[in-house]
């Protein structure tokens, strides 16, 4: 199997990189160079030009506060830049696999939200996000949108090395009225590579639409904060939780962030794997 790769420097495009060869997977990347989701026509040319099974977008506009500023731009990158993408793999009928995220939702207590759940971002990244996922889903081809939350992994921005990065402090303030299922970028790599090959196997299968996908156990911020320092052991900050009205930042973020991932088990067979096994391994590699 041959996958075109979007956003191949991200936590997940990396461990998809990573995970293809043992696989036997061969991923081309195609990164800023040859195609920025900011103009959707090379995204779409980029598709174009090459010899694929199935595509893979792990590209994204991430800065959720700036989005609120920008959201124009947010926009284009994580609404029409997808779209072009499943377009042009549409014409090709070659499925598309899109990375989504917990923030199309509104957040309220509750439940996890489940794939069929009513959608109501709070904030311009979820509206953008959601763009996206019409845009995917309404091209006509095959298309998987994968919807997943608070993602973590040894490389780039994430919470966990944020809080790595702050382990000398005395003390740290941290919201612990938003809850969510932390989810290790390996994990979501096997899952997007597991799907795709499913996806090119069946093309009239099951998998295809919306689907969630997170790691086992909710858990608030302030939890995961002290999940990671116990998981990395050694003197550590005190943790003070905060409530969301008490921690402002420019874009509102779901308090409820919990993902149903029934629909996951159902067609792979198996849960997620619980988010505990990915913190130890991304401590394990951060320590190397």
């Amino acid at each position: 199997m041959r996958i075109l790769l979007f956003g191949p420097g991200g936590q997940v495009g990396r461990e998809v990189l990573a995970r293809a060869a043992a696989r036997g997977v061969v991923v081309e990347p195609v990164g800023r160079d040859r195609a920025d989701l900011s103009d959707p026509a090379s995204v779409a040319a980029a598709i174009a030009g090459s010899a694929f099974d199935a595509v893979i977008n792990a590209a994204a506009w991430t800065a959720v506060d700036q989005a609120e500023a920008e959201e124009a731009a947010a926009t284009v990158v994580n609404g029409a830049a997808p779209a072009a993408m499943a377009q042009a793999c549409a014409a090709r009928g070659a499925p598309l696999l899109h990375l989504s995220t917990d923030y199309v939702f509104d957040g309220t207590p509750g439940r996890p939200w489940r794939e069929d759940d009513p959608v109501s971002p709070v904030n311009a990244y979820g509206r953008s996000k959601l763009a996206g996922e019409r845009g995917v889903l309404d091209a006509g081809g095959s298309a998987l949108v994968v919807r997943t939350a608070w993602v973590f992994a040894p490389h780039g921005r994430n919470f966990v090395r944020t809080m790595l990065s702050l382990r000398d402090r005395e003390q740290l303030t941290v919201v612990d009225d938003q809850i969510g299922r932390p989810t290790f970028a390996g994990d979501i790599a096997d899952m997007l590579l597991d799907a795709a090959a499913r996806m090119v196997a069946e093309p009239d299968g099951p998998v295809r639409g919306l689907l969630h996908f997170a790691g086992e156990e909710a858990i608030s911020w302030r939890g995961f904060a002290e999940a990671v320092f116990a998981a990395a052991g050694g003197p550590s900050p005190r943790i003070i939780p905060v409530t969301s009205a008490e921690y402002p930042t420019p874009a509102r973020r779901p308090a409820n962030s919990v993902l149903d991932c029934a629909r996951y088990e159902a067609l792979f067979g198996r849960p997620p794997r619980p988010w505990r096994a990915g913190l130890s391994e991304t401590i394990a590699a951060l320590a190397v």
